[in-house]
């Protein structure tokens, strides 16, 4: 699987199609915000009727791109599952399936605000961060300098205009300091990557590496547009 490369605080590293980070020096993969069991979460407590396959539809995108990567470690970026009760509503199928992929690597699981409680013993290591080489590894990120910053949590997509159209698609945002990652999970939202909470975080110029079926797009942020300005 070939991915966009760049650079982030002197690290070469590849955004994926599938919307995760690898870092082929280390053979690390990244991936946040996989909100495993929203699905379930929001009929049980929104009383939503949405369908429960988020689960099993992310996992399946994860277990393809490690067959693909062959990673030593996946670092999952917080916001795993997507409540505290998500793991005892976990089917026995995707249960299995996350047992089998802990198998197949080691996994981290950085704590998110949305799932506070750590995952049963055996799925891997617990972390509030993880720094590694010149990168740092963290749920959301923090304000101000952060040279190897790489987060997740805002769920970023960028909002294009195509032959007057309207399209939103998840993107990777980075000034070569810092790294924040798209959603992952199939059911995760997303923030216009020009919102100020986001935008705040990268005072100077950034870039949207927009994440398409195939192929991974570079952007300058000046060529994203805010959500209002679609007709």
């Amino acid at each position: 699987m070939k991915g966009l490369e760049f650079f982030c605080a002197g690290e070469r590293l590849e955004a994926l199609p599938m919307g995760a980070l690898y870092w082929p020096a280390e053979r690390w993969l990244a991936v946040a915000d996989l909100h495993l069991e929203k699905g379930s979460s929001y009929a049980v407590n929104a009383r939503k009727l949405l369908p429960r396959y988020d689960t099993k539809q992310t996992l399946a995108m994860l277990s393809a791109l490690i067959d693909a990567v062959q990673p030593s470690t996946v670092v999952c970026l917080g916001d795993s599952f997507h409540d505290r009760a998500a793991v005892d509503r976990l089917p026995d199928a995707e249960r299995a399936e996350i047992e089998r992929l802990t198998r197949k690597a080691r996994f981290v699981w950085i704590a998110g605000n949305h799932d506070p409680a750590p995952p049963p013993a055996g799925w891997g290591e617990i972390a509030e961060e993880v720094k590694a080489g010149s990168l740092i590894f963290r749920h959301e990120a923090l304000f101000g300098p952060a040279d190897g910053e790489v987060s997740g949590h805002y769920h970023p997509v960028a909002a294009l205009t195509v032959r007057g159209r309207g399209l939103r698609r998840r993107c990777f945002l980075t000034d070569g300091r810092r790294l924040i990652l798209p959603a992952f999970g199939a059911y995760a939202g997303g923030l216009n990557a020009l919102d100020p909470a986001i935008a705040q975080l990268f005072p100077d110029d950034y870039e949207a590496l927009v994440v398409g079926r195939e192929a991974v797009r570079r952007l300058s942020w000046r060529q994203l547009r805010p959500d209002a300005t679609f007709r």
